[in-house]
C-alpha cells in the first residue's frame, strides 16, 4: 500500500480541527509556562522550566507528526468506492463460519477505527484478510485466538 493516508472528509476536518487548536491554543500555553518558569530565577535548578521545555518539546513533535499526516492523506469520496470487492470505506456484512453468527464490519482507516462503533481498520488482521474479497467468498483469517473464517454475504457502502 502506498504512504498515502485514506480518510473521509470528516476524519480530515478533525485532523485540520486538532493542528489548528495545537498551534493556537496550546502552543501559546506552552510558551507561556516557559516564560513564567523563566522568571523565577536560575535556570539550572529549575524543576518547572525544565518540565516546560519538555512539554514544549512533545507539543512540536505532536504537531510535526500529524501535519505529516495531513500531507500525506487522501480524501476517499463515496462515488470512487468499487463495492464489487471489499475496500476501505466498505461496509461488509459476514457470517462466522464458526459460530454461525452474522456481523457487519465498516473497514476505515486506522486513524478512525472505533470497534464499538463496528468500524475496524484496514490494517487489523481482520481488515487485511477481508481487502478484495467478493460477495460469496470465504475469507480465513488467523488471529491471536486462532484461525477465524467469514463468508462474506454483502457489501456496501
Amino acid at each position: 500500500m502506498s504512504g498515502f493516508t485514506y480518510l473521509t472528509r470528516e476524519a480530515l476536518d478533525q485532523l485540520k480541527a486538532e493542528i489548528q487548536k495545537l498551534k493556537t491554543v496550546d502552543r501559546p500555553a506552552a510558551s507561556r509556562a516557559i516564560a513564567e518558569a523563566r522568571e523565577k530565577g536560575d535556570l539550572r535548578e529549575n524543576a518547572e522550566y525544565d518540565a516546560a521545555k519538555e512539554t514544549q518539546g512533545h507539543l512540536e513533535a505532536k504537531i510535526q507528526k500529524l501535519e505529516g499526516e495531513l500531507a500525506n492523506a487522501r480524501i476517499l469520496e463515496e462515488g470512487s468506492i468499487d463495492t464489487s470487492k471489499v475496500s476501505i470505506l466498505t461496509k461488509v456484512t459476514l457470517t462466522n463460519l464458526i459460530n454461525k453468527k452474522q456481523v457487519t464490519y465498516y473497514l476505515v482507516s486506522e486513524k478512525e477505527a472505533d470497534l464499538k462503533l463496528g468500524k475496524i481498520s484496514v490494517t487489523s488482521p481482520i481488515g487485511k484478510g477481508l481487502l478484495g474479497k467478493q460477495v460469496g467468498e470465504v475469507a480465513e483469517v488467523q488471529v491471536p485466538a486462532g484461525l477465524l473464517k467469514f463468508k462474506v454475504e454483502n457489501i456496501s457502502l
